[in-house]
C-alpha cells in the first residue's frame, strides 16, 4: 500500500486576506512539499498539469525535476499530464530526463484532463477530444517501447525510423491511466494493461468498487494478471491534529475553490452541510487527525481495491506551514498506520 500527495499548485486568491500568492513563490513552495514528502517516508508526490492563471505548474516535469536532487526515494509523476494536447515525443523526453534526474523514479500519469485551456493554446480542435488521447497514447506506448520509433497518425506528422532519447533508467517507464470515473477510460487501461488513477473527489468512494472490477475484467480479457497491476485514487484531504481542526481549517479554501469551479460548469453551491456530509466516513473527503484519516484509508483499500492513495492538498490556497503539517501527519503518523494493518491484512489471506 502506496501513500502520497498530489497537488494541483494552485494560486486562488488567499481567503482570509484576499491576497495572491505569485507563481514563483508557489512553486518554490511545492518543491519544498516535496521534500518534505520525501522526508516524512511517503512513497509518491505528483503534480497536475494546467495552463490558467489559478494554476501554476504548466509543466509538471520540471517542477519535479527541481525537486529530484534535493529527494532519496519518493517516485515523482504528473499527475496528470493532459496528453490530448502534449506532443507525446516531449512528454517521453521530458520524464525520461526526470527519470535520469531521480535515478528511476519518475512516472507519467495520461489524462485527457478536466481542463479544456490547453486545447487551444496548443491548437487543437475540442471536437477532436477522444480521438487526439488515443492516437497520442498509442504514440506514447510506441516510444516506451522501441528506442526507434516508426508511427503514424491523423493529428501529428509521422515518425519514420527515428530514434528518441534520453531512453529512461526504469524500462519501462511507468505510465498511469488518469480516470474520472469514466468506465470507457477504465476499460482501455485495462485492455492496454496500465496502472489506473481513479479521482475520487465526489460521493462515496465504495462506488468505485465496480470500476475497479470492471478495470481487472478487461485485464484478464486481454491477457495482463490483474494482480501486478496496482489502482490508485486521487482524493481531497486535510491533516491537523485534531477532527475539528482540520475541517475548520480546510473548509473555506475548499468552498472558495470548489464555488469558483461551479460557477464555470454550472454545479450548485458548496456549503458546510455538503463538506461534512463529504467527510463523513462514507463520504470521499479525508480530513482529520491521523486516526480517522488511516481508517478512512484502509476502509477505501479493503472495499475498493486501492493499493496507492493520493491525498490531493490543498484544495484552494491555504498557508504553506499549514499544508507542510498536513504532509508531515500524513507521512510520519497515517502511513505507517495503513501500511501496516494492510500487511497483515493481506498476510491473513485477504485479496491482494
Amino acid at each position: 500500500m502506496e501513500i502520497g500527495i498530489s497537488t494541483f499548485v494552485e494560486t486562488t486568491p488567499d481567503v482570509e486576506t484576499g491576497s495572491v500568492i505569485s507563481h514563483a513563490e508557489r512553486l518554490r513552495q511545492v518543491v519544498e512539499e516535496i521534500v518534505l514528502a520525501d522526508q516524512a517516508g511517503l512513497d509518491v508526490f505528483g503534480v497536475g498539469e494546467h495552463h490558467r492563471e489559478d494554476y501554476a505548474a504548466s509543466s509538471p516535469a520540471v517542477v519535479l525535476a527541481a525537486a529530484a536532487p534535493q529527494t532519496k526515494k519518493i517516485r515523482l509523476t504528473s499527475a496528470v499530464t493532459v496528453l490530448s494536447s502534449a506532443d507525446p515525443v516531449r512528454v517521453f523526453q521530458d520524464f525520461a530526463t526526470l527519470d535520469a534526474l531521480s535515478n528511476g523514479r519518475a512516472e507519467i500519469m495520461a489524462g485527457r484532463g478536466s481542463f479544456i485551456e490547453s486545447f487551444p493554446l496548443f491548437g487543437y480542435d475540442l471536437k477532436d477530444y477522444n480521438e487526439l488521447f488515443d492516437e497520442k497514447l498509442d504514440l506514447l506506448l510506441n516510444i516506451r517501447n522501441a528506442e526507434k520509433v516508426t508511427w503514424q497518425g491523423k493529428h501529428r506528422p509521422a515518425i519514420q525510423n527515428l530514434g528518441i532519447y534520453p531512453r529512461p533508467v526504469q524500462k519501462p517507464l511507468p505510465v498511469w491511466i488518469g480516470s474520472g470515473g469514466n468506465s470507457e477510460s477504465v476499460v482501455r487501461a485495462g485492455l492496454l494493461g496500465l496502472p489506473l488513477v481513479l479521482a475520487i473527489i465526489g460521493g462515496s468512494p465504495v462506488q468505485f468498487a465496480p470500476l475497479v472490477e470492471l478495470y481487472k475484467k478487461a485485464a484478464v480479457h486481454a491477457g495482463h494478471d490483474p494482480a501486478v497491476l496496482p489502482v490508485a485514487s486521487h482524493s481531497h484531504g486535510f491533516l491537523a491534529k485534531s477532527t475539528e481542526e482540520a475541517a475548520d481549517l480546510f473548509f473555506p479554501s475548499t468552498q472558495a475553490a470548489m464555488n469558483k469551479l461551479g460557477r464555470e460548469r454550472g454545479w450548485g453551491p458548496y456549503n458546510r452541510a455538503s463538506f461534512d456530509a463529504a467527510r463523513s466516513f462514507e463520504g470521499a473527503l479525508y480530513v482529520g487527525d491521523p486516526k480517522t484519516v488511516a481508517k478512512k484509508i484502509i476502509h477505501l483499500r479493503k472495499k475498493v481495491g486501492i493499493t496507492r492513495f493520493m491525498l490531493h492538498v490543498p484544495v484552494g490556497t491555504m498557508p504553506h506551514d499549514l499544508v507542510m503539517n498536513a504532509i508531515e501527519l500524513l507521512g510520519r503518523e497515517v502511513a505507517p498506520v495503513v501500511r501496516e494493518e494492510i500487511a497483515q491484512w493481506e498476510a491473513d489471506g485477504q485479496p491482494q
